[in-house]
């Protein structure tokens, strides 16, 4: 049977983190002379004194954290922080629909990016910064962060762990699951700070350097100005966020081995070497293209190339150009790549380069196979033989995502969507991307959908990030049973 009162001692425990959140942007207010100070104290600390009754009320109750119930706990913690996340927007009147303002703090929570705000730039820094902050707490995970910072919580933590953290495979970088949830949130921590740095260095405030640098560290997009990072014509402030996005897409693992002086880890990594030229690849081609059609000089025909291919690949969803002008032809490359998204364990979303990967290596094998019946043709990834069962994952995991795709491209279609539209939106929300294709293209919003369709999108926002299985698992029936 589920143990609900070990979920609720949890949830509990994230509404508290939820409602001081909240509280972090007030110094901001108070220095711009802002009008959110009263409406961000108010839902804050009510918001995490109700966490905190709950959580004294069971704050005796200990008992292992069962896989069954670590899936309950990831799906509705993610759901609570959104519902409760969303209240600063309502109470301070700046998104009044609480469907606007649900689908924002969704957005944010899971690194998605999407918005419905048509004029960004009118909102107070406060709130500016909670937004931005919700990207920051959900790129590494709010559950990774509960295990980081309260010990009790260790218990059956690996079960949290696992049904959260993004990729086919979860890389334990200390054999104790906490130790590994603090150097990861150390690195994170650490990458924010340096990229704040060098974005002041580049001319930005300490406020839009800093929730710029939350949003890209999360793979998250959410900019303070209404145009995104085109706002800033500097191709310093360009390149440094296209260095961190790139960062953010790599396996954190990675980060942990080679900051620690273990470049042979980085190096003959199959994945990082398949992502670093994917990228490269696409974005060359791109830029010679624009170039030779007199979108500008070669350097920023290939810097607003790459800006824009390594913003969709690692689902960070900032933009310096409006693509769809590009072309038709476009239109169609960046639909494509809002399925490919970052590395396993990155803070990325979509479908993952190593599934890509081995995907393409299991067709190959099988073509190989219907010549060579006889022969044991195993598919092999960082020099080792990958199991049936991780490559059965992998394919049911691709069938799902697609699956769900359609699905949820038919219900935006059935609530009005057009069809570019529609299966824009439904690729972008699954993938944690942000802006898609058509009607909720980058230099457009999704402020006009449907209100079924931001909660239809919501939805998949939510299923994308927590690698569909964990959301998946939930609605079936043997997950009920005793």
């Amino acid at each position: 049977m589920v143990d609900f009162k070990s979920i609720l001692r949890v949830i509990s425990f994230l509404m508290i983190l939820d409602g001081f959140g909240m509280l972090f942007g007030i110094p901001f207010s108070l220095y711009y002379g802002d009008a959110d100070v009263e409406d961000l104290l108010k839902t804050g600390l009510s918001v995490a004194a109700a966490g905190g009754i709950v959580f004294a009320f069971l704050r005796n109750y200990k008992k292992d954290i069962r896989k069954r119930d670590s899936y309950l706990i990831v799906g509705s913690g993610w759901i609570v922080m959104s519902a409760f996340g969303a209240l600063p927007f309502v109470v301070h009147g700046s998104i009044p629909s609480y469907t606007d303002a649900f689908f924002e703090t969704m957005s944010g929570f899971t690194t998605t990016g999407a918005s419905i705000l048509n004029d960004i730039e009118a909102l107070p820094h406060g709130l500016l910064f909670w937004r931005a902050f919700t990207q920051w707490l959900g790129g590494m995970g709010i559950i990774v962060l509960s295990l980081a910072i309260l010990p009790i919580l260790g218990i059956g933590g690996m079960q949290l762990f696992v049904a959260e953290v993004p990729g086919p495979t979860k890389d334990k970088i200390h054999p104790r699951i906490r130790e590994t949830a603090k150097r990861l949130w150390g690195i994170y921590l650490l990458l924010t700070l340096a990229e704040t740095a060098l974005l002041m260095i580049g001319g930005m405030n300490l406020f839009d350097a800093l929730t710029h640098s939350f949003t890209t560290m999360a793979t998250g997009g959410f900019s303070t100005k209404q145009a995104s990072i085109a706002y800033y014509d500097s191709a310093f402030i360009h390149y440094v966020i296209i260095f961190f996005m790139f960062v953010a897409g790599m396996n954190f693992s990675l980060h942990y081995f080679w900051l620690h002086g273990n470049w042979k880890k980085l190096r003959d990594n199959d994945e990082f070497k398949f992502y670093l030229f994917f990228i490269l690849a696409v974005s060359i081609v791109i830029s010679i293209d624009l170039f030779v059609h007199n979108y500008g000089g070669a350097e920023k025909s290939f810097r607003d190339s790459l800006f824009q291919v390594v913003s969709i690949v690692t689902t960070t969803g900032y933009v310096t150009s409006d693509y769809e002008t590009w072309g038709a032809f476009y239109q169609i490359v960046f639909f494509i790549l809002l399925f490919a998204g970052g590395c396993a364990g990155s803070t990325g979303g979509a479908i993952k380069m190593v599934r890509h990967q081995l995907l393409v290596k299991n067709a190959l094998n099988e073509l190989k196979r219907l010549l060579h019946p006889r022969a044991v043709i195993p598919v092999r990834f960082n020099r080792k033989v990958v199991g049936n069962d991780i490559m059965s994952n992998i394919i049911a995991f691709a069938f799902w995502y697609i699956a769900i795709f359609l699905v949820g491209m038919m219900t935006l279609s059935l609530l009005g969507m057009d069809f570019i539209s529609s299966i824009g939106a439904a690729a972008t929300a699954l993938g944690n991307v942000g802006p898609g294709i058509g009607t909720v293209g980058p230099s457009l919003n999704f402020a006009n959908v449907h209100p079924a369709g931001k909660w239809v999108l919501s939805f998949l926002m939510l299923v994308g990030r927590l690698e569909l299985f964990t959301i998946l698992i939930i609605f079936s029936r043997s997950f009920w049973k005793k």
